[in-house]
């Protein structure tokens, strides 16, 4: 079985010729059971189409590098897998092999070659190809982006699996435009990433780029533009150069490129080039004193000795760039070596004539006549810097799908044809070894191997080329050994703007997006990103100062129990709850005194005992304050304050019944004292208990998280839901006041006779002026001081009854027990019949 592969160099015409006869690098043509075509740039690409001459193949002695380097890489690669005893163990592989010239016309050539049937001269014009047999398996090569975007058209309408070893253009990852089309180069996306990132670490955003106007240059210039403009990278300047140097406006465009470079005073310019108009430009710049810059490109021209020819290269500046990280092909430097010695050779320059056998001399002259004067001392050089795995990759990728096609074990490959498209779901599926590395086509149908970041590095007028750098998804960068053309040999800046400092965004001044002030984050603001051109507010619960690069978590802000207010508020707390059990013990003592009955006798101890309870309900308002805890602050202060007035009122009434209604005292005078009092009060707290009640249904208070009224913190305080309910729950209260009030302010007592209805008056009064300046300041705050407001109300109200009711009782009860007599201390309601009999 025999495998023909197809291989470009450049049959074009007798002036386009392959580099030789092949008496030193095999024949032209090689049979095999499946024959494999190659298409490798051999011809001259600084001259257009028809400027070529005869004289200008004398230039073959240099451009026969790259081409034939590639060439000699294909024809060892099928060498080693014809020798094989795995991988196609009976099968062998041959090569038609033919010259791109780098023109598109001269490509198309040998491609309508490859696609004749096996065996003729001609296309078949068929509904159906899938038994089509063309006369190459499938094709490698060519190098060049715009021949591959000719090609590719051509072998994926036949679905010919197609693998280039230098075609870049992102184009070509559309499968559905190219399914046939496959690279073992990285896309130019991934080199743009390379260089988009090069640049941010340098912290250059001020660039010029410029691209050879040709399908590799155009769209590498396209992507990094896209690319540029999302990650804060300014073009100053962005321009096109020409191929063909031998257009009539060739000298005039790059001499204004130069100039329109000049005048943006960048000192970074990106170019995607190939080599012959990278050349022109270099030698362009330095003749018209463009200056020192920061030059960065990528393997189309770094690695090439033409771009290193121009005179007095090294004051271009700093050459940077990024070529593909490739391995080596073990064997293949002695394999050269070998087959060069062999070309001095007649006998074997004879054998290789006639295995060629110039079969298709009639279609396309294989003869090169200027290049026999080649020996291995002019591509020896070049060894060690062409890149060969792309093209050993892209015939072994070929060779395992026809492994798997075929269905191939140790002892054999089975004898039945293949077709061509029959390959293409192995290449798409299954990785691959080569040289022990795993290799896979990715989606779109391409490899990513990585880059290396190469410097120029000059020794003697020597230029080598130093690594630097790696990039695989990211990129590391050696610094400390890249040497720029600065006097210190730091890095260049290149921007035109001063950059942000952290904390600051970018204000844009006029239309310019490079352009612009810098400006600090305002307060509860950060700084998100290098490209912003505003700040963004942080999340609400959380805070950041002014020129901030992140939000801090908002701390809770209520009144606390280790805040010196409030440990002062709880030390008033606990004596006025001091006061309280301690005038309770000491009326306890005395509730038999006529002084003790005259204040209600046992009502007095649980009025006490009420003003205890709303004393310690202050600890509700201290800590932090929770939604189960708001409703109770407001119930508890309500209550206990009910409680104490309820125990109030029945006195109040028997005082104003006895002083003011004397005739109606002996009847109503049964039901507010003894017994029958606790009833009025009873009454009265559950009447309370039953408005604590509708408080609650009708809008208790609930914990607000307030973000607005504090910047650092966020504000946790009990706010009030409705004024409705909390009206009707202290109203009640305010309306037993004041009926305190009205029943004693006006009541005058028997000279020598202790006034128990002024204690009263002034306890309620009190009351009533803590109450005024509490809803006022309650209804305004919203911070912490609400709550310390509650408590000062709570301890005022209940040491203004104690001050007002009980504290001059226990004056007396201590200092002057003289006047604890039932004369001084006679109740009124005990006096008034004496009166009316008199």
């Amino acid at each position: 079985m025999q495998v023909v592969l197809g291989l470009w160099l450049c049959l074009g015409s007798a002036w386009a010729a392959p580099l030789s006869p092949w008496c030193l690098s095999a024949q032209l043509r090689r049979p095999g059971d499946f024959v494999l075509g190659g298409l490798f740039p051999f011809g001259k690409d600084t001259l257009n189409l028809a400027a070529r001459s005869e004289p200008t193949l004398l230039l073959c002695d240099r451009l026969f590098t790259d081409g034939l380097i590639w060439a000699l890489a294909m024809r060892f690669a099928i060498e080693q897998i014809n020798n094989s005893s795995w991988l196609l163990p009976g099968v062998t592989l041959g090569y038609d092999m033919c010259d791109t010239c780098f023109e598109p016309l001269v490509a198309l050539q040998p491609s309508l070659l490859f696609l004749t049937r096996n065996g003729t001269r001609a296309i078949g014009v068929l509904c159906d190809y899938s038994e089509y047999q063309p006369r190459v398996t499938a094709v490698i090569g060519p190098h060049k982006s715009d021949l591959c975007l000719l090609t590719a058209k051509l072998f994926s309408s036949f679905l010919i699996p197609q693998v280039s070893y230098g075609a870049s253009s992102e184009t070509l990852s559309n499968t559905e435009l190219y399914p046939s089309f496959y690279r073992t180069v990285p896309s130019d996306k991934n080199l743009v990433e390379a260089v988009v990132l090069l640049l941010n670490h340098f912290g250059w955003n001020w660039v010029a780029t410029v691209a050879s106007d040709d399908e590799y240059g155009r769209g590498a210039q396209a992507l990094f533009l896209s690319m540029a403009g999302t990650n804060s990278i300014c073009i100053a300047f962005e321009g096109l150069i020409p191929t063909e140097l031998a257009e009539p406006d060739a000298t005039k465009q790059l001499e204004n490129t130069i100039k329109l470079i000049n005048s943006t005073k960048v000192n970074v310019i990106v170019l995607f080039a190939h080599s012959v108009p990278a050349q022109a430009l270099l030698q362009h710049s330095l003749a018209m004193g463009l200056g020192k810059k920061v030059w960065l490109g990528s393997e189309a021209w770094l690695l090439s000795d033409i771009a290193t020819s121009v005179p007095n290269i090294q004051r271009v500046g700093t050459v940077l760039g990024f070529v593909m990280r490739t391995g080596t092909v073990p064997g293949f430097q002695e394999f050269v070596a070998e087959l060069f010695s062999s070309v001095a050779q007649e006998e074997f320059c004879r054998r290789s004539r006639e295995l060629s056998g110039l079969q298709d001399a009639e279609v396309l002259d294989m003869h090169c006549r200027q290049c026999g004067n080649v020996t291995l001392r002019d591509i020896w050089p070049m060894l060690g810097v062409t890149p060969v795995q792309p093209v050993h990759v892209a015939v072994y990728s070929v060779a395992h799908a026809l492994h798997r096609a075929l269905g191939c074990t140790s002892k054999g490959c089975p004898k039945t044809p293949v077709r061509s498209w029959q390959l293409l779901h192995f290449m798409n599926t299954l990785p691959f070894e080569v040289n022990g590395q795993s290799f896979r086509f990715d989606q779109s149908h391409g490899t990513n191997t990585g880059y290396k970041l190469i410097l120029w590095a000059w020794r003697d007028g020597t230029v080598t080329y130093l690594p630097v750098g790696d990039y695989d998804q990211s990129l590391y960068v050696r610094t400390s050994q890249i040497q720029f053309h600065t006097p210190d040999k730091k890095e260049p800046t290149s921007e035109c703007f001063r950059r942000c400092q952290p904390g600051q965004f970018r204000r844009i001044k006029g239309f310019n997006l490079c352009c612009y002030d810098c400006t600090d984050c305002s307060e509860n603001t950060f700084w998100s990103s290098t490209d912003s051109t505003s700040c963004s507010p942080c999340p609400q619960h959380q805070w950041a100062p002014a020129r901030s690069t992140r939000c801090h978590d908002r701390a809770e802000r209520f009144l606390s129990w280790d805040e010196p207010l409030a440990m002062a508020l709880l030390t008033l707390v606990a004596l006025t709850a001091a006061l309280s059990c301690g005038a309770a013990l000491l009326f306890l003592q005395h509730l038999q005194s006529p002084l003790g009955q005259l204040a209600g006798g046992a009502r007095t101890l649980l009025a006490l005992l009420w003003l205890l309870l709303q004393s310690l309900s202050c600890c509700l308002h201290v800590g932090r304050p929770s939604a189960a805890l708001c409703p109770l602050q407001q119930l508890c202060y309500a209550l206990c304050l009910n409680g104490c007035l309820s125990c109030l009122l029945p006195k109040a009434l028997e005082i104003t019944l006895v002083t003011e209604f004397p005739r109606c005292a002996p009847r109503l005078l049964r039901w507010v004292t003894h017994g029958r009092a606790w009833l009025v009060v009873a009454v009265s707290i559950l009447t309370q208990v039953l408005l604590c009640w509708c408080h609650l249904h009708l809008g208790p208070d609930y914990l607000v998280v307030d973000y607005e009224s504090l910047p650092r913190e966020v504000l946790l305080v009990c706010g009030t839901q409705s004024w409705a309910a909390f009206a009707l729950l202290h109203g009640y209260n305010s309306c037993l006041a004041f009926v305190c009030f009205l029943c004693t302010f006006m009541v005058q007592t028997p000279g020598r006779r202790y006034n128990v209805a002024r204690g009263i008056t002034f306890a309620t009064f009190i009351y009533f002026i803590v109450w005024i300046f509490f809803l006022v300041i309650f209804a305004t705050l919203r911070t912490v001081l609400r709550a310390v407001t509650q408590i000062c109300t709570i301890l005022a109200t209940t040491l203004g009854i104690l001050g007002s009711y009980f504290v001059p009782k226990c004056y007396i009860l201590v200092l002057r027990p003289d006047l604890n007599t039932r004369d001084y201390c006679q109740n009124l309601s005990e006096e008034q019949p004496e009166e009316d009999r008199q």
